[in-house]
């Protein structure tokens, strides 16, 4: 039987980056199978969103493997920054319930090599929080804005500051939250000007989508 994938080697050079797996939907022997040939090649992996019970299984055979709990980030090796380089990505989370969306930007963005910060619990609701960190947030590049609830911070956030900004509505509320999809309209349908917004809990795609406005930037 033909194996059930195929890593994408030609990625970084196509794109500047490799395959990330989504670890959500497989199963522990066949992101086995995967690390076994990432192992092979000598090349480090990034998985997203691995459930903590399979990576509980993978790290028993991987022991130097990295994974952070709250985000569900996996990486074969840890990639350490310096604390010299700046960082150039800010990681606004609104609340702390929306700490392991933010979590997995910042862990995202280190395995691509770049360096970010999380800014917590800054959401609308005690807005001079934002208001106090603003000289600190005009220093970033690119902005990453993660809030649940009725998904308000990134328009405000776009009405203050000049930067690109990614919204990325979670899925935290009460019930006509709606798992999200209130605070996925409610940035879609921002009246402020070029707001980027990504899907629900998608700090992956956010993160890969400021990697790639900053590569553009840094040309």
């Amino acid at each position: 039987m033909d194996k059930a994938f195929i890593i994408d080697e030609d990625r970084k050079r196509r794109l500047g980056f490799e395959e990330v797996i989504f670890g959500a939907s497989k199963s522990v022997a066949l992101l086995s199978d995967l690390l076994k040939d990432y192992v092979k090649k000598d090349k480090n992996v990034l998985i997203t969103k691995l459930q903590n019970n399979k990576a509980t299984e993978l790290l028993k055979t991987y022991k130097a493997a990295f994974y952070d709990d709250e985000s569900e980030i996996f990486m074969l090796s840890k990639v350490e920054i310096s604390d010299e380089n700046p960082a150039k990505i800010g990681i606004i989370s609104a609340g702390s319930s929306d700490i392991g969306v933010a979590n997995e930007a910042f862990y995202t963005l280190e395995y691509m090599g770049v360096k970010s910060r999380i800014i917590h619990d800054i959401g609308v609701a005690g807005l001079q929080r934002l208001l106090n960190r603003l000289e600190l947030l005009k220093t970033f590049d690119i902005l990453i804005v993660v809030a649940g609830f009725e998904g308000a911070l990134p328009t405000v956030v776009g009405g203050l500051l000049p930067q690109p900004i990614i919204g990325v509505p979670t899925s935290v509320g009460y019930g006509s939250a709606k798992n999200g999809e209130t605070a996925l309209h409610a940035m879609l349908t921002s009246c402020a000007n070029g707001i980027t917004v990504v899907n629900i809990d998608n700090g992956y795609g956010a993160a890969m989508s400021a990697f790639r406005m900053l590569k553009l930037i840094e040309k």
